[in-house]
Order: structure tokens, then sequence, then C-alpha cells
């Protein structure tokens, strides 16, 4: 492959072809043999892998440097910074997310669900792996490590294709893996890279590399996971934007509402799981909404905010109809006063992306009509809506956020990355 320069076009798509092609057949082979492995074989290949990332941590830093200052010349704003770059912290926090995934329980032959019918035929539902799996993420790092992970975790290979902001990130940090996992006789194929920017790659892995991908798993924002929606010809467990909620009902506390808020909206500003509209409710508009427009303006968060909302403060300034439908991923936010529950929930069904949602309140009957009518992945109560990510939910980390109904739906960890079979033993019955 060119890869000499990571933006230039294949000149020769015959080749790009071909090779696509190449990494689809060794990751087909590979997925055979994962899918016999012990748990401890896939767990301690995992722990390897995580050693070899800290081990390489210095040319991971110089790749990341170089994708850092590319990206600030090309004038990419300080969220999308904050979200590729990397620090030791960094890379030892995707270390040990690494070490955390070895560590779960591993999903691959668990039985789901056994009975025995009245003809004596033992029926058991029992989880398997997907096959191969391709991952289609923008200019986040820590995705090479926590996809790539979790899908061996399940028993699966795995294909990569980053964006060309992460590029040579990512090609550091899947050579670290691969070193860590061949170390433990994992087989060529297990975890591969796309190593080039050319976006018909993209197209070449929706097309299913002539039947060696099972599904794609596509991270990013709407245009990507628009097109992906569009031309894939494998399922899809579609991560759409976060377009987050934070609801303050009429019986919230409002110190609990403005610690909540402000971690919601700023804790890291750049994550799917930040909130992105505030809603206050009309009966304690009075009392709560001066002081969290001030909260959020104080910590040098832009506020766009409905007539309510903007009377106020005069720092905040108008809202237009395209702001209640806006991912951010900044320091802004909307905000809006609406009348009671019956509204709010109305405004998140109209404006929401189906992502994560919260209710502050201490009315248990208004949280519980909230978590049950507000159809989203991810519904809290009292609760900040930056816990929406695999890794607080114990999963040790997820390849994404899953908004769709089929199969997988909010964080896609090990147990969500595979299916089942079915497993029927009998004492030579047969069917009359």
């Amino acid at each position: 492959m060119r890869a000499n320069s990571l933006t230039v076009l294949y000149a020769d798509k015959t080749r790009l072809r071909a090779d696509l092609l190449a990494l689809g057949r060794k990751a087909r082979a590979a997925a055979r043999e994962l899918m016999l492995l012990s748990p401890e074989a896939k767990a301690e290949a995992l722990r390897a892998s995580a050693r070899a990332i800290r081990a390489a941590l210095p040319p991971i830093l110089e790749a990341n440097a170089a994708d850092v200052n590319e990206a600030r010349g090309s004038g990419q704003n300080e969220a999308f910074i904050d979200r590729l770059l990397l620090t030791p912290e960094r890379v030892e926090g995707i270390a040990k997310s690494v070490e955390d995934i070895a560590d779960l329980p591993d999903p691959v032959g668990a039985v789901t669900a056994e009975w025995t019918r009245p003809n004596g035929l033992k029926i058991s539902r029992v989880r398997t792996p997907l096959g191969v799996i391709g991952v289609i993420f923008e200019s986040r790092p820590n995705v090479t490590a926590d996809a790539g992970a979790l899908c061996l975790k399940a028993g699966n290979a795995v294909i990569l294709r980053t964006g060309s902001g992460a590029l040579r990130s990512a090609i550091e940090l899947v050579k670290a893996m691969q070193a860590g996992l061949a170390s433990k006789g994992m087989p060529d194929g297990a975890i591969q890279l796309v190593p080039v920017a050319d976006r018909e790659a993209v197209g070449l892995m929706l097309s299913g590399l002539d039947g060696a991908i099972d599904v794609i798993v596509p991270r990013g924002g709407k245009s990507l996971v628009a097109r992906v929606q569009a031309e894939a010809r494998v399922p899809v467990f579609a991560h759409l934007d976060g377009n987050n909620h934070l609801y303050v009902h009429e019986k919230a506390d409002l110190e609990m509402a403005r610690k909540v808020l402000l971690n919601s909206k700023l804790r890291r500003t750049g994550v799917c799981g930040a909130a992105e509209t505030l809603l206050v409710d009309q009966a304690c508009a009075g009392t709560h909404l001066a002081p969290l427009v001030k909260a959020l303006l104080d910590s040098d968060c832009a506020v766009r905010g409905d007539e309510a909302a903007q009377a106020v403060d005069p720092r905040v300034t108008p809202a237009s109809e395209e702001d209640w439908s806006t991912e951010y991923l900044d320091r802004i936010i909307a905000v809006k006063v609406v009348e009671g529950l019956d509204d709010a929930i109305r405004h998140v069904e109209t404006y929401g992306s189906h992502h994560t949602d919260a209710i502050i309140t201490a009315d248990d009957a208004a949280a519980a009509r909230f978590l049950a009518e507000v159809d989203s992945a991810i519904v809290l109560h009292n609760a900040s809506t930056q816990f929406a990510d695999g890794g607080e939910f114990g999963f040790g980390a997820e390849i994404g956020i899953a908004t769709g109904r089929m199969h997988a739906r909010g964080p896609v960890g090990v147990e969500q990355l595979t299916s089942f079979k079915y497993v029927v033993k009998g004492e030579g019955t047969i069917r009359p």
C-alpha cells in the first residue's frame, strides 16, 4: 500500500480493492481460529497488548503530536483537538482499558437459556462470536484500542478504519497491539487497520469485502453514519450523534441540578455523552433558571436560549430552530423553558437523537414517566449524561453507543458483539 503519505489517494483503485480484499481474507481466517480460543488465551493476549502499548509510548506520542499539529494547522476546533490528543496519562488509560476488557467475563459459550421439551430434546441458547467486524470511526485514537480489544474478547476479528486526522496515532497503537497478540500466538489478522486515508476504502468495507465482513459499526458524525446506513450491504450497529438533554423538573433540587448540569455539559464537551440542551420546567424557572444559566456562563459556556433564558442574563444569545437539533461538541448549550413534564418529553422526542437524556427531580413518579416515555438508548435520573460510556456501565469499554433498536442498543461492549446459536441434544429422537 502507498503509506508514504497518509492522505494520498490510491492512484490504482484496482490495487486498493485487492489490498482491502486481502485484509478481509486474513480477518476471516483469523475469525475461524479466534472463535475456538479459550477465555484464558484471549485474556492473556489482551494483557500482552496492554503491555505493548505502554512500551510503545514514545512512538505513539510522536505520531499523535504529528496528527495534532496537522489538525491545528487545518483549523480544527478545540473539541476536535481534545478528542484527538494523547498524553502519557491518556495512553496509560488506553492500556488500562485493554486490561479491564481482558478481565471481563468471556461471553463466548455462555448459555443464556436452556429448557427440555416434552419429547426429551434438550435445547440451549449459546453465545457465539459475530465473526469479522468492520469498525469505521473518526479521529478518536482510544477507539482504536477499545474496538480491537472488545472484538477480540468476544472472539471476533476486526478491521479498523479511522479518519485521516488520527491515522498516524492509530497505526502506532495497532502496531503495538499486534506485537502483543503475536507474542501470545494469536492469529495474524485478528486486529487489522486500513493504513491509508483513501475514502474509497470506506465504500469497499461497506460492500462487505466479498463476504468477509459480517457487521459494520460506525462511530462518528451524522455524515459518516448517514453514508454507512445508506450504502452498507451488511448489518450496521448505528452510533448516531449525541444530541442529549438534561431536564430540570419542577421538583429538582437546585444545587443537585447545578452540579449535574455542569458535569453533563463541561466535564468533556467533545464526547457523545455531553449534554447539548438544558430544559427547565416553567414551575421552577423563577428560582432555577437564572442560577443555572449563570453557572454555565461563568464557566465559559456560551448559552443560546429562548426568550425566557435571554431575559435572565444579557450574555445569552437567541436560539434558532436549528439549535434544538444541534450536537455542539463544544462549550455551547441550548436552553429552553418547558411547560411541564409532557412538554419536556415532547421536546426530547422531537429534537433528540435517541442517545442519552436525563431528568433531575425528587419526584419518583415524574422520573418513572420520563424514563419510560423517552425513547433513548440511555435514560438517567439524577445523574450526569456523561455516564453514557461502556466503561462506566462496567463493560470495560465500548465501541460506541448504538441508538437503533435491533440487536444492540446503548453501549456496545463484548456481550453485544456476540450472536447466538441453539444447541439441541437428543437420544436418537425423531419427529413424528
